[in-house]
């Protein structure tokens, strides 16, 4: 469906550009390491975009700023401030890749009249399949494993090797959303006993389809959940929803996941947490900063198992998202409507 709305767009967009001659300018942030534009995706973009880097930008503000009509977004880069809209007088739209928008100034965009829209749909498989990869990994201690079957000093595989069944298990999940609800499916196929926190309760059919219990308070979610699991989006609400009391409410034995954003977790009293004994184990793919600097405690943690934010990192979900966005951009430029518009303030 995603593909016939794009050749629309296409034969629209293209009309459009014969009549122009010329491709419209979108602002990146770089091609270059470490925040840039997949390569894989640069030759596509450039059949139907001329794409501005910020350095270029940069360099040639005076021609660039009356050009540039729209953002794109990758990784949360370029930064997006007041300096930058008010030097961009033609910017109609920024599409952003993924679903959080917790790095951009809502009422901000806003006041400037640009639209925005994102890639919530084409994040929600690849990221409910990392909140399980996680949960498997930090139950099973797979890290540990590994060090032990590849370590040069292993002599012999203990055969007391235990870590933490899943099957049958309680699993708590905070922020029953797109992606929640997608984990809670595959968490039905290992029999587990779904119980969700969330700020709407979801309907009954919803909730019966995947056996899923909810808890109007947070709380009685950590104190029967073995495995708590984190996908809310980041607001002045959720910011450290996880702090000292409640890691205390959770079971000793617990398991916590996080694959939402770093700030939602008390860094502080999670590491004290498991100096003291308090909860068993983490697996994040999220941290507060990211990367965390390398002298932080949780590096040096064996039961904390730590990713680098690779949530959607599949070559079939970046794929998804930049023809997503790129639909969005097509739109946009058409005077059509944005699949994927945010609903600004």
């Amino acid at each position: 469906m995603a593909s016939l709305r794009i050749l629309k767009f296409l034969r629209q967009f293209h009309q459009k550009i014969m009549q122009n001659q010329k491709l419209p300018c979108v602002l990146i942030n770089s091609f270059e390491e470490p925040y840039y534009v997949n390569e894989d995706h640069v030759a596509d973009l450039k059949k139907q975009f001329n794409l501005v880097t910020m350095q270029e930008f940069l360099e040639n503000k005076t021609h660039f700023s009356q050009e540039i009509q729209a953002i794109y977004l990758w990784g949360g880069k370029p930064v997006i401030d007041k300096e930058l809209l008010q030097s961009l007088p033609t910017l109609e739209i920024i599409v952003s890749s993924g679903a959080g928008l917790d790095h951009l100034d809502l009422n901000l965009i806003a006041s400037f009249g640009v639209k925005l829209a994102n890639t919530p749909h084409a994040v929600t498989n690849s990221t409910a399949d990392m909140g399980l990869a996680l949960l498997l990994a930090s139950a099973r201690r797979i890290l540990e494993g590994n060090e032990i079957a590849t370590s040069p000093d292993t002599k012999s595989f203990s055969i007391n090797w235990m870590g933490q069944e899943v099957t049958g298990s309680t699993l708590g999940i905070i922020g029953m959303g797109r992606i929640g609800y997608k984990i809670a499916q595959r968490a039905k196929a290992f029999e587990m006993k779904i119980l969700y926190h969330n700020r709407n309760r979801r309907k009954m059919e919803e909730e019966q389809a995947i056996g899923a219990y909810y808890c109007a308070k947070l709380d009685e979610l950590l104190q029967q959940s073995d495995f708590v699991l984190l996908v809310p989006p980041l607001t002045p609400q959720t910011y450290k929803m996880i702090g000292k009391r409640e890691l205390g409410l959770m079971k000793p034995t617990a398991i916590l996941i996080n694959i939402g954003r770093g700030q939602l977790i008390d860094q502080d009293a999670l590491v004290e947490a498991f100096q003291t004994g308090i909860i068993k184990a983490a697996g994040l793919d999220v941290t507060y900063p990211e990367p965390l600097p390398r002298s932080h405690p949780l590096l040096k943690l064996r039961n904390v198992t730590l990713t680098p934010h690779m949530g959607c990192g599949t070559h079939q979900c970046l794929l998804l998202m930049k023809e997503t966005m790129v639909e969005s951009l097509l739109a946009a430029l058409s005077g059509l409507p944005i699949p994927n518009e945010v609903r600004l303030k």
